[in-house]
C-alpha cells in the first residue's frame, strides 16, 4: 500500500535471509529496497517499476546521470538514471517525423496501483520478487495490462526479469517492447558477446534526435566505428561518445538458447545480461560517456530498432516498405520460467 512509503526506511517484509524495506525519496517517489547477502536493488514500485539502483559485490553498477533521484514525471528525459527501464509497448524509441508517440513509449514512468511484494521458494532457493499491474487504455487504439515480475535470489548477484503483456482489445495489437539496461561503464573495460563484428551483425545508426547537436570529434569516433565495428569494444577513458553511440545488433544464441553479453572489467571481473533471441531478436547496444551522463546500455533486448514505431515498420535500411512488427492476439510472456538475468560476477574472466 502506499501510505507504508513514508520518510523512514521501513522494514515490511524478511524471508530466509532477504530484506524488503519500503521508504520515500524526498522528491515523493516510493521506493523498494530489497536486500541479499551479497547487495541490493531499489525499485520504484509505483513509476514504471524501474529498477531504479542496483549494488552487487561491493559495486554499484547503475548508470551515472543529472538525477540524483527519482522525479514524479511520465516525461522520459525528466526522470532518466534509472537501471532497468521498461520501454514500449504500441512504441518505443526515438520518435520519427512521422510518429506521434512519446520517447520509448507510455511504459518507463507508468503508473501501477495493483502491487505485490512476494517471497517464496523455487528450484533456486528463497527469493523475493516485486510485480504489478499496469493498464494502458486509448479509446481507438489500444488497451492492455502490463505485469512485470524482477526476482531477486538469496545468493543471487543478480535479478531476473519477466514480463506478461495481455492485450484486451477484440483485435490484435501492434507490440514494441525494448529492456533499457543502463550500466557504468568501466574505463578500461572490454565489450564481449556473441556478435560477429560485422556491417551486417552490427549496424550503427548515423542519424541523432534532433535535440542532439554532435561535435567533430563524436562524428570521427562513429565514423571509425562504422568502418570498424570493434572499435567501440574497447572503453577507452575520454573517448567523445557524446550524445550517443547506438548500435542494434544480431546476436546469437548457444546452450539452451540463450545468447551473452559481457562487460569485462580491468580487474576480469565482468557485469553481464543474458537473454534469448527467439524472444526479444534485436540487440540495441547504447553508450554515452559525456560531462553529465556516463552509461553503458551493454545490450538492450527488442522487438524492433530503436527508432520509432513508423522505423519499426520497416525492414532494417529500407525507408519505403512496410515491415512487420509483432502482434499481440492476447497474452505475450517474456522470460516467464525461462528468466533473463542480468548483474555482476566476481569470477575470473579468460582474456
Amino acid at each position: 500500500m502506499p501510505e507504508q512509503f513514508g520518510p523512514s526506511e521501513t522494514i515490511v517484509a524478511r524471508y530466509r535471509g532477504l530484506i524488503a524495506t519500503a521508504f520515500r525519496y524526498r522528491s515523493g517517489v516510493a521506493g523498494l529496497r530489497i536486500s541479499n547477502a551479497k547487495g541490493e536493488i531499489v525499485m520504484l514500485p509505483f513509476q514504471g517499476q524501474q529498477i531504479w539502483d542496483v549494488t552487487f559485490l561491493g559495486r554499484s553498477l547503475t548508470m551515472r546521470s543529472m538525477f540524483n533521484e527519482p522525479v514524479a514525471t511520465r516525461d522520459y528525459l525528466s526522470n532518466y538514471g534509472a537501471f532497468f527501464i521498461h520501454c514500449g509497448a504500441t512504441a518505443m524509441g526515438n520518435p520519427g517525423s512521422d510518429d506521434r508517440h512519446p520517447l520509448h513509449g507510455d511504459l518507463p514512468n507508468a503508473p501501477y496501483q495493483d502491487v505485490q511484494l512476494i517471497a517464496g521458494s523455487n528450484s533456486e532457493g528463497p527469493f523475493m520478487a516485486l510485480t504489478g499491474r499496469c493498464r494502458q487504455t486509448v479509446a481507438f487504439s489500444h488497451d492492455y495490462v502490463m505485469e512485470p515480475t524482477v526476482r531477486l535470489q538469496l545468493d543471487a548477484s543478480s535479478v531476473a526479469v519477466d514480463i506478461v503483456i495481455e492485450n484486451l482489445k477484440r483485435s490484435a495489437m501492434e507490440l514494441m517492447y525494448l529492456a533499457h539496461i543502463n550500466f557504468k561503464p568501466a574505463d578500461g573495460g572490454r565489450l564481449v558477446d556473441t556478435v560477429a563484428d560485422d556491417s551486417v551483425d552490427i549496424v550503427v545508426r548515423q542519424t541523432l534526435p534532433p535535440f542532439f547537436t554532435p561535435s567533430e570529434s563524436y562524428l570521427a569516433y562513429r565514423d571509425a566505428v562504422v568502418a570498424d565495428p570493434s572499435r567501440h569494444r574497447l572503453l577507452t577513458k575520454g573517448e567523445p561518445i557524446d550524445p550517443e553511440l547506438v548500435l542494434t545488433m544480431r546476436a546469437k544464441a548457444y546452450l539452451q538458447g540463450w545468447a551473452h553479453a559481457l562487460q569485462v572489467h580491468p580487474d576480469r571481473t565482468a557485469d553481464f545480461v543474458s537473454f534469448r533471441p527467439d524472444e526479444l531478436n534485436y540487440a540495441v547496444r547504447w553508450i554515452t560517456r559525456g560531462a553529465d551522463q556516463d552509461a553503458l546500455g551493454l545490450v538492450l533486448p527488442a522487438t524492433a530498432e530503436p527508432d520509432g514505431c513508423g522505423q519499426g515498420k520497416r525492414p532494417p535500411g529500407s525507408r519505403r516498405t512496410r515491415g512487420k512488427i509483432p502482434l499481440c492476439p492476447a497474452f505475450w510472456r517474456y522470460g516467464r520460467g525461462r528468466s533473463r538475468t542480468t548483474g555482476t560476477s566476481h569470477r575470473s574472466v579468460e582474456r
